[in-house]
């Protein structure tokens, strides 16, 4: 029988439980996935602790890739031997499950089962953030949180691609020469310098049009101050905690600021966005211009320690929960 971490209570790390599941046949539209590794995500965190509530028992884990076993009825463009991954449906925290044909996306020969595992969920939230959010253009100048974190160090290097001038914000000294040779023009060791100071220095004054910050309350406000009147401030993570509150009121006094707190799955709803932002982030990786970055590789047994060493801010690039 095959297993999987479930979650019965939310909590830390030690209510992630590696258990037997029974996997059912598939049904109308869906096919029973055998799953080689799953991505790790703070969303995985806040799915854990209960932040983002989830039905109990929960498997938690929002994307993966593997290979189709078999297709239940209704279902024509995949079959048994194909190869493909997801970003959305929870439960990948999995050696097999089932999952509804129509989020899968099958996988190109160039791309690896573990490589789209580690990229699915980072990848399209970086082609919503830049694609969507705000349509970066050659010549901009962005400020991107978290540089040298999985979602960070692909921002960096698409924003670069599109021709833009990356400001990001690191926690030492190492990952900012990690974000560096990926895209990043200027990086900040926030932990020693006042990066809404550098944000004005770098820019002459001018500050940025878009601030991409996915750390929350340590950085939120201090983010707000290096927007340009009528910039956009792009909340769309907690790392840190929860941001406070803030008054429409403020947003006017600051420069007419636009806020948004965008999340991946109202982006890819459709089957075809999901085909357009998957499509796009595959022929990135193909090109050479995205170098996806696996950092780390737990067990899925494990992964209760992988999510220790990342609330610990100990993970840089990608974890893949490996089968």
């Amino acid at each position: 029988m095959p297993s999987a971490i479930r979650v019965h209570e939310f909590g830390g790390p030690e209510v992630l439980r590696w258990e037997e599941v029974e996997v059912g046949e598939p049904g109308p539209g869906e096919v029973r996935l055998r799953q080689d590794a799953a991505g790790l995500n703070y969303i995985d965190v806040y799915h854990r602790t209960g932040l983002y509530p989830q039905p109990l028992p929960l498997i938690p884990g929002t994307e993966g890739a593997g290979v189709v076993e078999s297709v239940g009825p209704d279902v024509s463009d995949l079959r048994a031997g194909d190869r493909v991954a997801y970003a959305g449906p929870i439960g990948s925290y999995a050696e097999q499950r089932l999952i509804a044909a129509d989020r899968l996306i099958k996988l190109p020969d160039a791309v690896a089962t573990d490589q789209a595992a580690a990229m699915m969920l980072q990848g399209m939230t970086a082609h919503m953030l830049l694609r969507s959010v705000h349509r970066v253009e050659a010549g901009e100048t962005i400020l991107v949180h978290a540089a040298a974190g999985g979602v960070g160090l692909i921002v960096c290097q698409w924003a670069k691609a599109l021709g833009a001038t990356v400001i990001g914000t690191v926690g030492s000294a190492e990952k900012a020469e990690l974000a560096h040779a990926h895209g990043c023009d200027y990086p900040i060791i926030y932990t020693r310098q006042d990066f809404a100071a550098e944000v004005e220095r770098i820019t002459g004054g001018q500050k940025v049009p878009v601030v991409y910050d996915s750390v929350g309350r340590d950085t939120f406000m201090k983010s707000v101050d290096c927007l340009r009147p009528r910039g956009l401030m792009v909340s769309f993570g907690n790392s840190s905690g929860a941001p406070d509150p803030i008054a429409p009121g403020l947003l006017a006094q600051k420069g007419s600021l636009f806020l948004t707190r965008p999340t991946l799955f109202n982006y890819i709803a459709t089957r075809p966005e999901l085909e357009t932002a998957a499509g796009e982030l595959f022929a990135m990786v193909e090109s050479g211009k995205i170098r996806i970055e696996i950092k780390q590789r737990f067990a899925l047994r494990d992964a209760a320690e992988a999510h220790r060493a990342l609330e610990g801010r100990r993970t840089t690039g990608s974890t893949v929960l490996t089968v």
